[in-house]
């Protein structure tokens, strides 16, 4: 349109009327072209629609707003911050009959197109996943686990996993719990007056073929005492003396390991997992597998 025409707003609407019929008339054109079943090209139409209507949409704005004319579509009202849909001609204005849509109703296709194709993206990742190492070695230790008779039973990632699936082990097989706490307490006190059990298999984590100095062996008893330090192959030989009980540990890898073979007690079952969480290793615990249940 040139600077110097002049149009009324009855005109400039008639108009955007009739390009909007004729980009239906369009949308309908290619949504025909879509071959039955080919979601690829079905993605890529309805892509191709938005990215139509959108332009539409902003190039009506843009001349309404150019000739001094509202930019709100005539008789449009809002209730409870919402626009409602613009009805024209007695009829209700939906793309299937080839009407004009309320801005409003973009909106609201355009966040339901958005939420499709998130889903989508979570259900081509999910698959994706199939084959990462986290699911392979969930899988293993389920596959291990089932001649048991036992299922994964899941432990918080908080730094206290060990912990709390050695206590979960305890209420599982019937005998006195402890905190989290005391459980922590104790095995810095067997560490420290089992030293010369201890010190000789720990690494300066700086310099791994640097021996590790009794300050150090100190500090780090009194950091698994009172913080989230992680536990290990040595606070699982320190629990299953403190318990006098043999403590099994399910890997996806390798044969399990065992601490405490000595002990006549029942054993605690826990898994262990290199990839289940981007923060590290981790520790769940197991539960028996119900007669009716399918796993």
């Amino acid at each position: 349109m040139d600077s110097g025409d002049i149009i009324t707003e009855e005109e400039l609407l008639k108009k955007h009327k009739l390009e909007k019929k004729e980009l239906q008339a369009k949308i309908q054109s290619l949504k025909k072209s879509i071959p039955k079943g080919d979601k690829k090209k079905k993605k890529e139409i309805t892509e191709e629609i938005a990215k139509l209507e959108l332009e539409l949409d902003q190039k009506h704005n843009k001349e309404l707003s150019e000739n001094n004319f509202s930019t709100e579509p005539l008789n449009s009202s809002t209730e409870n911050g919402e626009e409602n849909e613009i009805v024209e001609d007695q009829e209700v204005d939906t793309v299937a009959n080839n009407t004009r849509v309320s801005r409003a109703q973009k909106r609201r296709n355009k966040k339901e197109f958005e939420a499709k194709e998130r889903e989508k993206r979570i259900l081509e990742q999910a698959e994706k996943n199939k084959e990462g190492p986290r699911h392979l070695e969930i899988n293993a230790i389920k596959q291990a686990l089932k001649p048991m008779n036992l299922k994964l039973h899941n432990i918080p990632a908080d730094g206290n996993c060990l912990y709390l699936a050695v206590n979960h082990q305890l209420q599982v097989t019937g005998r006195p719990t402890r905190s989290v706490n005391d459980l922590r307490k104790l095995t810095a006190e067997f560490m420290r007056k089992n030293k010369d059990d201890f010190l000789p298999f720990m690494c300066n984590e700086l310099d791994e073929s640097e021996v590790v100095s009794e300050e150090q062996f100190e500090n780090y008893c009194r950091d698994v005492a009172t913080t989230k330090l992680w536990g290990g192959q040595l606070e699982l030989r320190a629990l299953s003396n403190i318990l006098t009980c043999p403590i099994k540990v399910i890997q996806a890898a390798g044969p399990p390991t065992v601490q405490g073979e000595q002990f006549k007690a029942p054993q605690l079952i826990l898994t262990y997992h290199r990839y289940l969480y981007r923060l590290g290793e981790h520790y769940n615990s197991t539960i028996p597998i119900a007669d009716d249940e399918d796993i």
